[in-house]
C-alpha cells in the first residue's frame, strides 16, 4: 500500500503539489456539500441520500451507486461516470441508470462482477468490471477495488467474501475510501493514507457503532463520512471514535434530510 502522507501547511502542500484538506461549501451550481483542495482544483463531496453521492472532480462528476430514480438526480449536472459497488437495491437500480444515461450518454462505468451481469445491453460496452483487489481507472484517476464484505456469524450471507467492492480511487493526490457494504475487515483495517472516507454502519448488513469505529481508527482517514446508517446512532459512533484518539474529523453529510 502506500505510504500515509501526512497535512502540511497550505504554503508547503500547495508547492508539493499535495491536497488540501479544506473543506468550504461548494460553489459549483447546483452541487452542495463539502469541497476539498487538491493539486489541480477541488473535489466537492454532494451527499444524495443513504449510499448515493455525486463526487466532482476536475476530470468530471462521478455518481457513486446511483439509485432512488432519475428524477434525484435531476436538479444536478449530468455525471461523466458512474461508479457502482454491488447488486443490492439500495447501491444499483437499473431503471435510475437508464434514465442517467439517456440523459448523459454512455459514460464510463465501473461494477463489480455481479452488477455487470444484471447490467442492459446499452451499457455493456461502457461497463468496466472489476473484482476485488484489481486495479484501473475511471475518467484517468487511478482506482482500486477493496474486498467488502460480512465475517459476523449471522450477516454472512448478505454480503458473502470476494463479491462486494468498496473502493480508494485517487483523485490528485486525494485518496477517497468508498466502503459499500462492509464490516471493519483486514483490508479496511490496513488501509494507509486515506483522506476521505465514506463509511457504513447498520444492522443487520453492515457492522455496529462501535465496528465502524474502530476500524476507522485503525486506518485513521483525515475525515470520515458516515453513510449508510439508517436507524443506527450516528452520535455514538462519533463518540466512540472520539474515544480512540486518533483525530479523524467526522463530517455529517445529511443523507436522511437531516
Amino acid at each position: 500500500m502506500l505510504t500515509r502522507r501526512r497535512l502540511m501547511t497550505t504554503a508547503i502542500a500547495t508547492a508539493a503539489g499535495a491536497p488540501l484538506l479544506r473543506p468550504f461549501a461548494a460553489m459549483a451550481q447546483n452541487l452542495t456539500g463539502d469541497v476539498y483542495e487538491t493539486a489541480s482544483g477541488q473535489v466537492s463531496i454532494h451527499p444524495v441520500a443513504h449510499a448515493s453521492f455525486v463526487m466532482d472532480t476536475p476530470a468530471g462528476r462521478i455518481y457513486v451507486d446511483p439509485v432512488g430514480g432519475a428524477e434525484a438526480y435531476a436538479a444536478l449536472p449530468a455525471t461523466d461516470a458512474i461508479l457502482i459497488t454491488h447488486h443490492h437495491g439500495d447501491h444499483f437500480d437499473p431503471e435510475t441508470l437508464a434514465g442517467l444515461t439517456e440523459r448523459a450518454g454512455a459514460v464510463p462505468m465501473i461494477t463489480n462482477p455481479t452488477v455487470a451481469e444484471s447490467l442492459d445491453e446499452s451499457l455493456q460496452g461502457s461497463n468496466t468490471v472489476m473484482a476485488n483487489g484489481d486495479s484501473g481507472s475511471l475518467l484517468g484517476y487511478e482506482l482500486t477495488a477493496i474486498p467488502a464484505y460480512n465475517y459476523t456469524e449471522g450477516r454472512l450471507d448478505y454480503h458473502p467474501e470476494g463479491r462486494d467492492n468498496g473502493y480508494v480511487i485517487t483523485v490528485d493526490g486525494l485518496r477517497i475510501y468508498i466502503a459499500g457494504d462492509t464490516e471493519d475487515t483486514p483490508e479496511m483495517r490496513a488501509l494507509e493514507g486515506i483522506d476521505l472516507a465514506f463509511v457504513p454502519f447498520n444492522l443487520p448488513y453492515t457492522m455496529t457503532e462501535a465496528q465502524a469505529a474502530s476500524g476507522v481508527a485503525a486506518f485513521a482517514p483525515k475525515v470520515v463520512y458516515p453513510y449508510h446508517y439508517r436507524g443506527s446512532d450516528l452520535d455514538l459512533f462519533e463518540q466512540l471514535l472520539a474515544d480512540e484518539g486518533e483525530g479523524t474529523e467526522v463530517k455529517r453529510g445529511g443523507w436522511y434530510g437531516d
